[in-house]
């Protein structure tokens, strides 16, 4: 299972995001298979050499391309994707509806960033969502073996078994809220905890994590 990224305009602006996901997730590319997702771009064939480079520069492993016009792309390149399948239902809502949804949701004490990512379903084993640009909200579950990385707060309505990486361009005010605690990692800001070092106090109960300074503050919720 592939790691897609799509890339948007300004391209320096998104290259910028990127690189602070990596600067707090040290390792997070590496060894992963990358799907590039171009179609938002539409790049000519010069853009798509400068954005193949500037994964490589950063040793991000580009396996494919999707949405490329197939005479922009060479010999030398990472093949063309098709006929693929989504790992699950994400929905990107326009600015209103996360509005109204943050208003009527249990973790509206939260701010909720202008974009927001909602998956309506779960997070399957083996899933990494990337949203370095605001918010994910997931109204299933996050499973074993799974990632959620977020510019912003992480909202998980079921039980969250998989890591939650909260604030990863640099927000200290990020939060993570969950129904059903059971993580196997835990971070804010570049700071973590793993399950052993969580011990089972919190096991199983809907809880509150935010930083502190340098502290990791976990709360359960009523």
């Amino acid at each position: 299972m592939a790691l897609v990224l799509a890339p948007e305009v300004p391209l320096r602006d998104w290259l910028e995001d990127l690189d602070a996901v990596s600067e707090r997730s040290p390792g997070f590319f590496t060894g992963r298979p990358i799907i590039a997702d171009v179609s938002s771009l539409k790049p000519s064939k010069s853009e798509l050499k400068f954005l193949l480079a500037a994964f490589k520069m950063r040793n991000i492993r580009v396996i494919g391309l999707e949405g490329a016009a197939p005479e922009n792309v060479d010999a030398d390149m990472p093949p063309q994707i098709s006929g693929g399948k989504p790992a699950g239902d994400i929905d990107v809502p326009d600015a209103a509806n996360a509005a109204v949804a943050a208003a009527g949701s249990p973790f509206a004490d939260a701010p909720v960033p202008e974009k927001s990512l909602l998956i309506e379903g779960s997070v399957r084993s083996g899933q990494s969502i990337l949203h370095p640009e605001g918010d994910v909200t997931v109204l299933g579950s996050v499973a074993s073996g799974s990632e959620i990385v977020a510019g912003g707060s992480i909202h998980v309505y079921g039980s969250l078994r998989g890591r939650a990486i909260a604030g990863c361009t640099g927000n200290a005010k990020a939060r993570i809220f969950c129904r059903k605690f059971e993580a196997e990692l835990i971070a804010i800001d570049g700071l973590y905890k793993t399950a052993d070092d969580l011990g089972g106090k919190f096991l199983g109960q809907p809880v509150q994590v935010n930083l502190d300074g340098d502290s990791i503050i976990l709360k359960t919720m009523d």
